[in-house]
């Protein structure tokens, strides 16, 4: 497994696979081969069907910035290493100089084919079984895992992606006005932050505060505002939402939300390295199934439960997304991916209630739903894939028929 700084990367939205891994890549591509004549970017797959929704001809263009460059889709090619896949070519007297084959992996990560990765394993153990073992016989906590293999210095880096997530939360819910994109949706933060009813108790003052702090992260992601991949962009608010209310509501130190963090970073990491991040090969259940995971894990820790309690919250939380669609309409990180935010927030709460009392009976591991979860995205058809051509946005005719979203 990889450093948990290749998990949680701080970058603009509204999309990891869509902006991010583009922009990094195509910066790359020039800092080996600047100064061309031209260049032409060509996107398949997912990228193709949703680049214009997730707007990744515009990060193109404004990463290559004074060189010319032109952005192709191309939604016919069918054998494709990986559904979000593109090609960045370089030209010199008309002639092509330089080409690099890409996949977008899932969380802003990328590959090239044929280049080996820079980016080296930094964990010696490969999947949740393994490291909870490590864990047990060695006497220490996930978040101490973490601490133990990662860089060096992975606390502060740690310290740095909480900054930037609360930071993404006050600016949601201080924002107010419609979303670009042409589906009119209201930003929704600031009203369900403010908003106060005086017969609200505290499960329901609750439920509005987290749901708040999603709406306001999976807002600032629409509208490419600068957030952390958890794992991906399209799922960034879930983490941060439940973790900001209950530092707020039990006073933790900053110190006990970077062990959280850390806690949360493996649980994504084992998804990452069996199984997949990424809506376009697995559906949404691969984002918002596993910020869950990493958001009911975080929770886990904070209420310092034991390690076979993490690992049944975590498979709860992901159990319960099994199959879900990635069906973005008009192909924006809008609906219904920002109010999946919110639920998937509030559901993360459930599976640690759940995981508090129930863990001795459980039959089920976290690797047994990473896997199966892997698979049932394989298995699931490539138009409930990040490629709007099914589901919610296939039945959208016109603004009219919006309602709560």
């Amino acid at each position: 497994m990889k450093s948990l700084t290749e998990l949680y990367r701080c970058g603009m939205g509204p999309s990891s696979s869509h902006t991010i891994a583009p922009e990094n890549a195509a910066r790359a591509f020039l800092s080996e081969h600047g100064g061309l004549d031209e260049y032409k970017v060509i996107l398949y797959g997912s990228l193709a069907k949703t680049g214009k929704g997730h707007m990744t001809d515009k990060v193109i263009a404004r990463t290559f910035g004074n060189f010319p460059v032109a952005v192709e889709f191309n939604t016919d090619k069918k054998d494709l290493p990986h559904p979000n896949t593109f090609d960045i070519i370089g030209y010199s007297g008309g002639a092509e100089a330089a080409k690099w084959r890409v996949s977008s992996i899932g969380g802003g990560a990328y590959k090239v084919k044929g280049k080996k990765s820079s980016s080296p394993d930094v964990y010696p153990h490969k999947n949740f079984r393994e490291i909870a073992d490590y864990c047990e016989q060695n006497n220490i906590r996930l978040c101490e895992y973490a601490e133990k293999f990662d860089v060096p210095d992975i606390r502060n880096y740690i310290r740095e992606v909480w900054a930037v997530m609360q930071d993404a939360i006050a600016r949601g819910l201080a924002a107010d006005g419609v979303l670009d994109g042409g589906l009119n949706v209201k930003r929704k933060a600031k009203t369900l932050y403010e908003t106060n009813n005086v017969f609200e108790d505290g499960m329901t003052r609750e439920n509005r505060l987290v749901c708040a702090f999603a709406f306001a992260v999976g807002e600032e992601n629409a509208s490419c505002g600068k957030i952390v991949t958890a794992p991906t962009c399209g799922a960034a608010g879930v983490l941060p939402a439940v973790l900001y209310y209950y530092k707020n509501k039990y006073h933790y130190t900053d110190d006990k939300i970077i062990d959280a963090l850390l806690t949360a970073g493996v649980i994504g990491n084992v998804v990452k390295t069996n199984g997949s991040i990424s809506g376009a090969e697995c559906g949404c259940q691969a984002e918002i199934g596993t910020a869950c995971s990493m958001a009911a894990a975080a929770l886990g820790e904070l209420f310092g439960m034991n390690i076979n309690q993490i690992e049944y919250a975590a498979e709860v939380a992901l159990e319960h997304h099994l199959g879900l669609t990635c069906d973005p309409i008009k192909g924006l990180v809008q609906i219904p991916c920002i109010e999946r935010n919110a639920v998937a927030a509030m559901r993360a709460i459930n599976a640690v209630n759940l995981a508090n009392f129930l863990t001795d009976s459980r039959k089920i591991s976290y690797d047994m739903v990473v896997a199966t979860m892997y698979k049932t995205g394989k298995d699931m058809s490539r138009i409930y894939r990040e490629t709007a051509e099914g589901g919610l946005a296939k039945a959208y005719v016109s603004t009219d028929d919006i309602g709560g979203e």
